[in-house]
């Protein structure tokens, strides 16, 4: 194990268990790489919990000597901050005086009870709303592969986390592509699971039921036990999807699978352009499915007019939070102008567009006749410059992002899992991604199907060139 950059989170466990380290070594480790040389380059984390983590690290290494085993027992990761974490605000990107929390959230309650440290909260926009991870409150977080540019939103933080070697993995959430797009952009997988797969509790439907939690790491295999680590409902929680194990998947043969290239996006009202070089990668991915065996045709989801779906539930979202804000002048006039928005939409549209949600379903669920897996790109564009959306208007980045990341949203109005793949390098050695998306309940399908692409490519071997000077 080499202390400048992170084991995996299984490899971690390994040696733990094995004894050949401590909780304490890893972070220690951990702690020193936040805040020496790139940590602060890429302003990951909004809290860190040294202190705390010390603590806990002392805690689970009493429990390894004493013959203790858990999943993640000692291994250190990282929450986003829209999680709560007992003793820490949850700002969720924002600027304002927010309260400690008085206890943590269902999924972080159930990352501890597998042994896991919290070893802080990771930087994202304001309420989740951009693909990219910028704002007033926090500062620019940064790319590791390239700091001049985003590393993608909003689960931004943990994503740079994770790609530069600070955590082996962290938690994130999903309510656009917010843990997809930034995994595309940062070359690691990310797992947006079923609906109500991670608890989202004490928010029991978050943004109107388009928002859930997912894992980002290096290899399928960390992001997968992750997954497990944090899945599990909370009485209290709307979605409780059957539990399922998805770890098992990978390794395991997927068979020969029907799969859908799409490279056509949803219909928007902006127009958005599939980038060439996107294109390219995520074609030559197809490739190599077909190489793999899988029978490979390209082939459109009935989408339809599924935007009518999002708009309304997406803006309903950002409104409910906006009125919990300490100081709602302080956040972006962007958020307040949504805010705004969902406050028009929460009657009539928004009913109406969680009524279509079984139609869509029902349409798009018709796919899956025909096809096993879909593959797309993640994003349709490389991931932009830092501060490429400041000083526009809420138009006009409404325009950009949707022109930037217009393939992963559909999924989460129908509330399916989709897995974040490496598909290689622009020229510029920006990373991008491809999703492999699947009908309710498809995890283990998908991660097997990961796994066996990771296997033939072996994407994790390469890491962020190191920072000049």
């Amino acid at each position: 194990m080499t202390p400048d950059r992170s084991p995996g989170l299984a490899e971690s466990a390994r040696a733990l268990a094995a004894g050949e380290v401590t909780s304490r070594t890893l972070v220690e480790r951990t702690l020193a790489r936040i805040e020496a040389g790139r940590g602060p380059l890429l302003n990951a984390f909004r809290v860190v919990r040294a202190e705390a983590a010390l603590a806990e690290a002392d805690a689970a290494d009493r429990e390894l000597a004493a013959g203790g085993r858990r999943p993640l027992l000692g291994v250190p990761v990282a929450v986003k901050d829209d999680t709560d974490v007992t003793g820490e605000p949850t700002a969720f990107g924002c600027a304002g005086d927010f309260p400690p929390a008085a206890e943590d959230g269902e999924a972080v309650r159930r990352l501890r009870a597998a042994g896991a440290v919290i070893v802080g909260k990771t930087n994202t926009c304001e309420l989740g709303q951009w693909p990219f991870t910028e704002g007033r409150a926090f500062g620019d977080t940064r790319n590791p592969w390239h700091p001049g540019h985003t590393p993608g939103g909003s689960s931004g933080g943990s994503a740079a986390a994770v790609a530069a070697g600070l955590v082996p993995a962290a938690l994130g959430s999903d309510g656009a592509g917010s843990v997809r797009i930034p995994a595309a952009w940062t070359r690691l997988i990310g797992i947006k699971p079923q609906r109500g797969r991670i608890s989202t509790w004490p928010r029991p439907d978050p943004f109107q039921g388009i928002t859930v939690n997912g894992t980002l790491a290096r290899t399928v295999a960390d992001a997968a036990l992750l997954l497990d680590a944090a899945s599990g409902s909370h009485a209290r929680d709307v979605h409780r999807p059957p539990a399922l194990t998805v770890a098992d998947a990978v390794g395991r043969d997927p068979g020969r699978l029907r799969v859908a290239l799409s490279l056509k996006p949803p219909f928007t009202a902006v127009p958005a352009r599939l980038h060439p070089q996107i294109r390219a990668r995520v074609t030559e991915l197809a490739g190599q499915l077909a190489a793999l065996g899988h029978e490979v045709a390209e082939d459109d989801p009935p989408y339809g007019q599924i935007g009518l779906a999002f708009v309304p539930r997406a803006t309903a979202g950002i409104a409910e939070l906006v009125a919990e804000a300490p100081d709602p002048a302080l956040l972006d006039a962007r958020t307040r102008g949504a805010a705004r928005l969902g406050r028009l939409l929460g009657g009539a549209p928004l009913r109406a567009a969680r009524r279509a949600e079984a139609g869509l379903r029902r349409r798009i669920g018709g796919f899956f006749r025909s096809y096993d897996v879909i593959l797309t790109p993640t994003t349709a564009a490389p991931p932009p410059r830092i501060g490429a959306l400041d000083g526009l208007g809420g138009a006009a980045t409404d325009r950009a992002i949707i022109g930037a990341c217009p393939y992963a949203w559909p999924w989460n109005v129908l509330g399916w899992p989709g897995v974040n793949v490496p598909a290689g390098f622009t020229g510029d050695g920006l990373p991008v991604g491809a999703q492999l998306l699947g009908p309710a309940g498809s995890e283990p399908l998908l991660v097997s199907l990961a796994a066996q692409l990771e296997a033939e490519l072996r994407w994790y071997e390469r890491w962020p060139p190191e920072p000049a000077g």
